[in-house]
């Protein structure tokens, strides 16, 4: 046995399942790319995962699979797991999903989409367990990355990842993300990988004129074309995006539990609660309303919506509507269905985002159009 071996017992059984999922991958669209098809067939990524959890089949927690099992049967699940085209939960806390492994072609999308060329410097929102940053280690050299993220413990399995990929000059902080990493400003290239609230004004002051920000929002991704340090504007790219929240300063303000009590208030309607099945009126709703706890109940029968202020609203198919809260928001959800029909049902690449100073707002075709929504 090879002392690379040792180092890496899967590396050999890794190769064509690496291989497959690079084919899938570019089967569905991503990696027109040969630099980043090679990032991808290069970059190990179960070095990234020696162990993630899975929804257990019997509902109610998770299911752990590790390199280090002893059976077998449950390593070589986890090695073909790591090669699946799917999120991997890496860090819980509690019933908390702190962090994961994003989705691969997820993350080609976006890496194609930074634009990247040779000679720029990327700072990384959300190092997760680094194989990100390692894709982009790949491409520009390690010392043209930094990585950040608010947990120590996620800093110090990414640092150790990327030491056992071979990728160690990459930069890894334990800060918050919300304020960027000035020490090694300004950068070329700022990509976040956890969900936003808005975009913190920091990231524009770190990313260098005519650069790019690229970051979830609203279940989206917004490109930014920065102008300068308080100017950007950009559109959202055509595919979804669901990530974990930006955790530290600029956290998002989570919906409350549902909270239909005895304050309630009852009312009908004609927009049925089955909109909220469209992942595009979703995204719609959310740019209108900001974060909404969206859950379906009754025996498919309904759906109830939530908001952080305390707001709540459940509508069932027979059209009654109940409501708690300062907000109706069963009529925000009905203002934004007779939109979204009259706009012909809209893709994401139709909206866009401005920051404008302190002022930020996405929009509908034109920033400047009738259709504009504060952030």
């Amino acid at each position: 046995m090879t002392d690379a071996d040792r180092a890496d017992p899967y590396a050999a059984a890794a190769v064509p399942l690496r291989a497959r999922l690079v084919r899938r991958i570019a089967t569905a669209g991503a990696l027109a790319d040969p630099r980043w098809r090679g990032a991808f067939e290069a970059v190990p990524r179960h070095l990234f995962v020696p162990f993630y959890y899975r929804p257990s089949p019997s509902g109610g927690g998770f299911t752990r699979l590790s390199a280090a099992s002893p059976d077998p049967r449950a390593r070589a699940r986890w090695l073909a797991g790591a090669y699946e085209d799917t999120p991997l939960v890496t860090h819980i806390r509690g019933s908390e999903l702190l962090s994961s492994s994003s989705q691969p072609s997820l993350m080609a999308a976006m890496l194609e989409a930074l634009e990247i060329r040779q000679g720029h410097t990327v700072l990384e929102i959300g190092a997760g367990t680094g194989f990100n940053a390692a894709l982009l280690a790949h491409r520009l050299g390690p010392e043209a990355v930094t990585t950040v993220d608010l947990d120590r413990a996620i800093t110090d399995a990414a640092r150790a990842h990327l030491a056992a990929a071979g990728y160690a000059s990459v930069t890894v902080v334990t800060g918050d993300g919300s304020l960027g990493w000035a020490h090694r400003a300004p950068y070329d290239r700022i990509i976040a990988t956890c969900e936003l609230p808005s975009i913190p004004p920091q990231w524009l002051r770190q990313c260098r004129p005519d650069g790019l920000v690229l970051a979830p929002f609203g279940g989206g991704l917004i490109a930014l074309r920065v102008t300068d340090t308080g100017h950007a504007q950009g559109r959202f790219l055509r595919a979804p995006a669901y990530f974990v929240s930006l955790r530290g300063t600029g956290a998002i303000a989570h919906p409350a539990p549902e909270a239909i009590g005895p304050e309630q208030r009852i009312r009908t309607t004609s927009t049925p609660p089955q909109v909220l099945d469209d992942d595009l009126f979703r995204f719609l709703l959310t740019l209108i309303a900001g974060e909404l706890e969206i859950r379906w109940a009754f025996g498919g029968r309904g759906a109830a919506i939530t908001a952080a202020d305390g707001s709540a609203a459940r509508a069932t198919r027979d059209g009654t509507v109940l409501l708690a809260g300062p907000r109706d928001l069963w009529a925000l959800a009905e203002e934004t269905y007779d939109l979204w029909q009259r706009e012909g049902r809209p893709q994401r690449d139709r909206f866009g985002m401005t920051v404008d100073g302190d002022h930020q707002w996405t929009w509908l075709d034109r920033p400047e159009g009738p259709n504009a929504w504060e952030v």
